[in-house]
């Protein structure tokens, strides 16, 4: 082979190489992409959309592990974040495909938070949750599981969060009533905006600030196919 054709093969070679190492870097300590595959966080977040999620933004993490290096800032309310489904074996054992598989909802009680549902409505600290990004598409309200004037009760998490689906009248109350919880310290407690319709803390408990990857910051695309690309969306920041 032709020397200088050797050398622009090498330097083709060099150039993919730097480029892979430098794609894996910011995948590891900057910006993910991610897919919306439900309709748990509509409207804000339709399925087909595709985010950048920031995962410098709550602190640099030691590659493959857990322990952040950096910190910066801690999720707060309000936040989109992308976190890995906090899988059982035993009560997730009809949900194997769920298995290290990353969710994407909103936090709504952080650390030393009391959340409680009545009736559809969230109060965090006692107060009412009201945010135009919050979807009801169910008219439907479970009777309430404790009787009207019952004290507030103390819940063993464990106990309670049974990972059940809105498939028994028992399961549906979890999506309309919750009894006063704290959150604890190094959790948090995560709902889809789309909230008659979404797998989210009311079932499974809370997040372990360790899964929590990133912060959603922008839809970089959105389709439901080579036809339909809803430009209206793309660049649109998240809040």
């Amino acid at each position: 082979m032709n020397p200088r054709w050797l050398k622009t093969l090498k330097e083709y070679v060099e150039a993919l190489l730097v480029a892979v190492v430098l794609a894996l870097i910011i995948r590891a300590f900057v910006v993910q992409a991610f897919k919306i595959p439900t309709g748990s966080m509509l409207e804000t977040l339709q399925i087909g959309d595709q985010l950048l999620v920031s995962k410098f933004h709550y602190g640099l993490r030691l590659p493959f592990t857990d322990r952040v290096l950096v910190p910066v800032y801690e999720p707060a309310r309000g936040d989109i974040v992308v976190f890995e489904y906090p899988f059982d074996e035993k009560l997730d054992v009809s949900r194997p495909n769920l298995k290290d598989v990353d969710f994407v909802k909103r936090v709504v009680g952080i650390p030393g938070d009391t959340v409680e549902i009545r009736a559809k409505e969230v109060l965090v600290n006692g107060q009412p949750v009201n945010a135009p990004y919050i979807q009801h598409t169910r008219e439907d309200v479970e009777p309430n599981p404790l009787p009207e004037g019952h004290p507030a009760v103390s819940v063993d998490p464990q106990a309670y969060f049974d990972h059940c689906e809105d498939v028994s009248s028992t399961c549906r109350s979890k999506r309309d009533w919750m009894p006063k919880i704290t959150v604890p310290e190094g959790k948090y407690f995560c709902m889809g905006d789309n909230r008659d319709e979404s797998f989210d803390s009311r079932f499974w408990g809370f997040v372990d600030r360790a899964a929590i990857k990133g912060k959603a910051m922008v839809i970089y695309w959105s389709w439901t196919g080579p036809t339909n690309v809803r430009w209206s969306r793309i660049g649109r920041m998240l809040h």
